[in-house]
């Protein structure tokens, strides 16, 4: 194809990988390389001259923006949520939307059961003791934790990722709880688990895991009600989305002791402003959005979006389609 003919595309951030330069031999390629999301002008302006968008989650990609780029044929996301992507917009318009699910479910379950653990055993506080100099002897009731092994584990989803993080969970002894809206009677033979209400999974449960996507249904889906059902002491891990939990919520109830914890790979907003209440507990643990980021896993969901893009602007089915009813 003449390099004049090829179809413009815009990638809102550099890509682990070489994916960005197999790309760059079939399109006509610009690349944000900032290290900070494009200003909303900027990706409307290169939205309203590119035939293909591959996006991040911080990019919105909205009917607004949609309505500035006639030309757009293709919306390619590097992650397996899409919330910042009005699919119905992009479909009204027959624009395919492409995600990269599957890939990542190991390497974020890993990362759950890791802030799990590193809660439960205050990791990151013995850390910060020890390089503080406050380590002074050996002390037998010094930065006591939460055992794992034979605790009660609740599952708030139960996806790929809710699985996979059953099966490690079920390496440890744990108790498995979990609430779906459809039951999965071949998990639950194979690792033990047991389908509750969420009342019950609250009340039970010492640990408790959230593996949902971000809808109307699970926006705030923990609130000042969910964490005064908890049992107290209990540990939150979310890995899903920030705004699963009502974070104001969340803070008064880790402030007063009610919940003994939490690790939050995902924050309402991202990053946590400087005057954010969870700042300055010392029993929350934060990431910066990095369960999925292992270089082996990046560099794969950096592959899965050029082929789904490649494959919109050809024409085809991309392989990862959230809008399949485009190809009928």
């Amino acid at each position: 194809m003449e390099r004049s003919t090829r179809p413009r595309v815009f990638v809102t951030r550099q890509l682990p990988g070489d994916s960005l330069a197999r790309l760059a031999e079939k399109v006509s390629l610009r690349v944000w390389e900032e290290p900070l999301p494009p200003p909303r002008e900027v990706l409307a302006a290169q939205a309203r001259e590119a035939q293909g968008l591959i996006t991040l989650l911080t990019d919105r990609v909205d009917e607004p923006l949609l309505a500035q780029a006639p030309g757009l044929r293709a919306v390619s996301n590097v992650a397996v949520g899409y919330d910042n992507i009005d699919v119905a917009a992009c479909t009204s318009r027959r624009i395919p939307v492409g995600n990269t699910p599957g890939v990542l479910t190991e390497t974020t379950a890993d990362f759950a059961f890791a802030l799990l653990m590193a809660l439960a055993r205050r990791v990151a506080e013995a850390d910060t003791y020890v390089r503080e100099g406050r380590w002074k002897t050996w002390e037998p009731g010094l930065l006591l934790g939460t055992d794992v092994y034979g605790a009660t584990l609740g599952l708030v989803g139960l996806g790929a990722i809710g699985a996979a993080v059953a099966r490690r969970a079920r390496g440890f002894g744990m108790r498995l709880l979990y609430v779906s809206r459809q039951p999965r009677p071949e998990l639950e033979a194979e690792l033990g688990l047991t389908r509750v209400d969420k009342a019950t999974l609250l009340a039970e449960s010492d640990f408790v895991s959230l593996h949902v996507p971000l809808n109307a249904g699970t926006r705030h889906w923990l609130g000042r009600a969910e964490f005064a059902a908890m049992k107290r002491g209990a540990l939150l891990v979310n890995t899903a989305r920030g705004p699963v939990v009502d974070q104001t919520a969340l803070a008064e109830a880790l402030a007063s002791g009610h919940l003994g914890g939490a690790a939050l790979d995902v924050t309402d907003p991202e990053p946590l402003p400087s005057d954010s209440p969870l700042l300055k507990l010392p029993n929350v643990l934060l990431a910066p959005h990095i369960a999925s980021a292992s270089h082996a896993t990046r560099g794969r969901m950096a592959s899965m979006a050029v082929d789904n893009l490649l494959a919109a602007l050809e024409g085809r089915k991309p392989p990862h389609c959230v809008n399949p009813e485009l190809f009928p």
